[in-house]
């Protein structure tokens, strides 16, 4: 087994640096000595150093999990500028790059293979990896493996798992964030030793930390007040909703600074731009939700201010992490409202689906299927069906999967669109015959746009008498001729049955009870933030107990050290009665989408349902007509309603 001193000839000849970080070389040891690790490192702090420079010096494959394809891209550029064999498959690989990755991993010429959780439901991937030798299995946003982690992932769960399945030689999770719970969470998934577990601190001397209370009105003129006090660096503003992002990125513009909205709504490629342009900038500020920041190695970011609440104290180291990487001084600050907590709970409460939903996806999903079947399922059709979202169904799944009922075997696409990029004539004139009139027939069959040009798998080959494969096949064979764009749709995953359950309702009402226990989770998660805010004493101290670490005295920087007092949050018990009478016309109008007292709090409460987006219920005038007022009041209101 490779030595520590290989590791760190390693790291000046082939990384260019000349000593570790905090942590690094103690991790690197437990991994070359054959141990599974966890590291718990700050943002920016250099955990990916911890798996790469070990990768070189083990024979085998390292598998990195990783749920950023932006991410997984740097990362993989980052190696290759330095000669190491590395590759991501992702959705966006192309066919070509994707055989070259295969024949690279027959011939055991890669070393390290950057995949996101989702590859692991691909049973032909997983049959690949199990004829290579995996030395190490790298899992970075470690916390997402943890049910009761702030930013749960289905697909994660399922990861130790396939770690005994692929017997791989160890492991190591990497994550910024996780509390002692969740920590040991890991640690016990993956045979992690107390000792394996390396955690460097999250105190970072340079960021000012300040919580300041606000009323609502007044936040976008504080938060001018603030920009215009100092120089202006690189500066994120994070909000909750999407509408906030737009309204305050145009209200500073309209104030003289150079700044921009980013959020999940807008297009990939205007997201990104904003994103280059932050980069490459000294004083842009972007307004952003917390689609935001993942990924970005920026390390003069100057100031992070939080509009709303954060999330969960774990959001909020994260995002503040983000800021004065470089070392140089840095504030962070948040404006906090009342109505804010009130808003951060109420979005709790709309993933939880509803008893009557998840017995109808039980009985759908499983009532007529015995041990062996082989069936199919879109999780879009899964959710506009039965009133759930869609992650709330993946994790549903992945529930079913990891109780034994049901087993994933691959996703497969049921369309495929192409625009064509030469003339038909000139693509048809390089075959034989009977191919030409094969493509004929195929181009024949297509349901043609503006531009692209659309077939249904299925239905096309029928009408065709071939197998998909063809169809698929000869697509993918034009694409990498350059006759075409192509691009596929409607991804179903494919699933078999491993055994039945003997009573469906006993199924559906132990799901009920593991989302309640979730949005439980998630509401103490919001409590934690309001009690960080709210107690006397170091801001940072408090916030630094959280994640189990004791500083031992307070930091004499923050806020609160200065001097600032403690944040008062308390909900306003502003009187409401539910409009009985529109209400009932609504119910009429939409029965399915208002059927029960809670998806009738959903809408006024301002919390989207996949039957309520489709019956265009989130244009209604009343739709979140009480988005500041709590979940709880609202549905014992419509549970008294309720007829």
């Amino acid at each position: 087994m490779p030595h520590l001193e290989a590791a760190h000839a390693l790291l000046r000849e082939r990384f260019g640096f000349p000593a570790f970080r905090p942590g690094q070389a103690e991790v690197i040891a437990h991994l070359l000595d054959g141990r599974s690790s966890l590291a718990v490192f700050p943002t920016g702090s250099g955990k990916s150093l911890c798996y790469q420079l070990p990768a070189l010096l083990l024979p085998g494959l390292t598998v990195v999990v990783s749920p950023l394809i932006a991410l997984m891209k740097d990362q993989v550029d980052f190696l290759e500028k330095r000669g190491i064999a590395a590759a991501r498959l992702d959705s966006s690989v192309s066919r070509e790059d994707f055989t070259r990755i295969q024949d690279s991993l027959r011939a055991n010429t890669l070393k390290l293979l950057y995949v996101a959780p989702e590859r692991f439901s691909n049973e032909r991937f997983l049959a690949r990896l199990k004829e290579l030798r995996i030395d190490l299995l790298v899992i970075d946003e470690a916390h997402c493996i943890s049910e009761w982690g702030h930013n749960f992932r289905p697909d994660y769960l399922k990861l130790a798992r396939f770690a005994r399945e692929l017997r791989v030689g160890r492991v190591l999770g990497l994550t910024a964030t996780a509390t002692p719970g969740v920590a040991a969470d890991i640690c016990r998934q993956f045979a992690i030793e107390p000792a394996a577990h390396v955690h460097t601190g999250f105190y970072r001397p340079n960021l000012f930390l300040r919580a300041t209370a606000c009323p609502p009105a007044r936040r976008t003129a504080l938060l001018i007040e603030r920009l215009r006090a100092r120089p202006v660096g690189p500066t994120i503003v994070y909000v909750t909703l999407q509408k906030t992002a737009e309204r305050v990125a145009a209200a500073l513009a309209d104030a003289g600074f150079a700044a921009e909205a980013y959020h999940a709504g807008m297009e990939s490629e205007a997201r990104e731009a904003v994103q280059n342009r932050f980069m490459s900038a000294t004083d842009r500020v972007v307004v952003a939700t917390i689609a935001f920041g993942m990924g970005i190695d920026k390390s003069d970011i100057r100031a992070v201010f939080h509009y709303n609440l954060p999330k969960s104290i774990e959001n909020y180291a994260q995002e503040i992490g983000r800021a004065g990487r470089d070392g140089a001084p840095s504030h962070c600050e948040i404006f906090a409202a009342d109505e804010d907590l009130t808003v951060l709970e109420n979005f709790t409460y709309g993933d939880t689906p509803t008893p009557q939903a998840l017995a109808r996806f039980v009985t759908a999903l499983l009532g007529k299927r015995p041990t062996g079947t082989v069936f199919d399922v879109s999780g879009y059709e899964l959710s506009q069906t039965h009133d759930i979202r869609p992650l709330v169904v993946s994790t549903a799944l992945t529930y079913l999967e990891l109780d034994g009922t049901l087993v994933a075997t691959a996703p497969f696409y049921t369309s495929y669109q192409w625009q064509f990029l030469r003339p038909t004539d000139d693509i048809l004139a390089r075959f034989d015959a009977a191919r030409q009139d094969f493509l004929r027939a195929l181009f024949a069959a297509a349901k043609t746009g503006r531009t692209w040009h659309t077939v249904e798998l299925a239905d096309t080959a029928a009408a065709l008498g071939c197998e998909r494969e063809r169809i698929v096949k000869a697509l993918n064979f034009l694409e990498e001729k350059g006759d075409i764009t192509l691009r596929a749709t409607g991804v179903r995953q494919g699933y078999r049955v491993l055994q039945p359950p003997s009573d469906l309702t006993a199924l559906a009402a132990d799901l009920a009870r593991r989302f309640s226990a979730r949005e439980q989770a998630d509401l103490a998660r919001s409590a934690a933030v309001e009690k960080l805010l709210s107690e006397p004493g170091c801001l940072v101290r408090r916030l630094l107990a959280y994640f189990g670490e004791e500083l031992g005295r307070d930091c004499g920087h923050c806020g609160a050290c200065s001097g600032d007092p403690a944040v008062s949050l308390a909900r306003p018990d502003t009187p409401f009665t539910l409009p009985a009478a529109e209400l009932a016309t609504l119910r009429t109008q939409h029965p399915t989408p208002l059927a029960t007292p809670r998806q009738v709090t959903r809408f006024f409460c301002g919390l989207s349902s996949p039957a309520m987006s489709k019956a265009k219920l989130t244009r209604h005038a009343l739709f979140g007509s009480f988005e500041t007022t709590p979940f709880a009041r609202v549905l014992s209101a419509a549970e008294m309603n309720h007829t």
